[in-house]
């Protein structure tokens, strides 16, 4: 065995773990705000990156806390964090966190409508094992057309279909669409499910009491090899947001594959 053939070899034995979240601005089944709690949960996962949705920073409803940094903080983790919604010095948006080699590579709006929630989308790339992984964060709207308007933005010439987002390519957060919906198959026809890579049946991950919706979702480039998901349902995790989390577990493929794949495969769409 030469010494790339053992440099790939150890990067496929590199497993790692990433997480979506939506954290409900850290409020809880009991109507407490607590960042700290939704460390815990995250802790307990053990993930190498980590996505969340909902987070609150520096507004009165939950103390006037900057949640993102909190949560990151108590974690040992870098945050890049992106306001969908700002009212003067009070923000609300996404984040996401990694104790690897992380830039933020931009951050900007979605598509929206008046008298709605506005929405935004986070990409970064963190380096792992040697290769760089585009991770982007979003959290889509509640009005169908808003989706399908979101879904077009996300797999345009901007984001999934930028030049620079290049496989490996992890798209995950709260995309408020069901497996059967058009938006979900947008994004299923250039990435794969990451729950349905190993099993048929997929687990639900809203309300996290008693979950009857699959909204939270992980897509995944042809480079990323899912080897588990699951969905924690411990009582902490069931109490600490009115979401479940998911959680992936993978590794990426040598970086010939990669090459290859980015160079003779379909991953990404554009506009058009």
């Amino acid at each position: 065995m030469n010494q790339l053939d053992r440099r790939n070899q150890h990067a496929r034995q590199a497993p790692l773990r990433i997480m979506t979240y939506n954290v409900h601005r850290c409020v809880g089944a009991d109507g407490r705000a607590d960042p700290r709690r939704i460390a815990e949960v995250i802790a307990a996962c053990q993930p190498d990156m980590v996505a969340l949705q909902e987070l609150d920073v520096g507004r009165l409803r939950t103390g006037g806390i900057d949640q993102a940094h909190a949560i990151a903080h108590l974690l040992g983790m870098s945050v890049h964090f992106h306001p969908a919604l700002q009212v003067e010095e009070e923000l609300y948006g996404d984040a996401i966190l990694t104790a690897l080699p992380m830039r933020l590579v931009k951050a900007g709006p979605l598509p929206g409508s008046v008298g709605f929630e506005p929405r935004g989308v986070l990409w970064a790339a963190v380096e792992a094992n040697g290769t760089e992984i585009q991770i982007i964060n979003t959290h889509l709207g509640l009005p169908a057309y808003e989706r399908m308007a979101q879904a077009k933005t996300l797999l345009g010439q901007n984001w999934l279909g930028h030049p620079d987002c290049r496989d490996p390519v992890i798209l995950l957060g709260d995309f408020n669409a069901r497996r059967r919906s058009l938006v979900y198959r947008m994004f299923t026809a250039s990435l794969r499910d990451a729950q349905l890579v190993l099993h048929k049946r997929a687990r639900r991950t809203f309300p996290a009491r008693m979950p009857m919706l699959r909204i939270d979702h992980i897509f995944c480039s042809r480079s990323v090899d899912v080897l588990g998901v699951e969905v924690p349902r411990s009582q902490l995790v069931r109490t600490a947001s009115d979401h479940l989390p998911l959680v992936m577990d993978f590794r990426i493929v040598e970086h010939e594959r990669t090459r290859v794949s980015a160079a003779t495969e379909t991953v990404l769409v554009s506009d058009g």
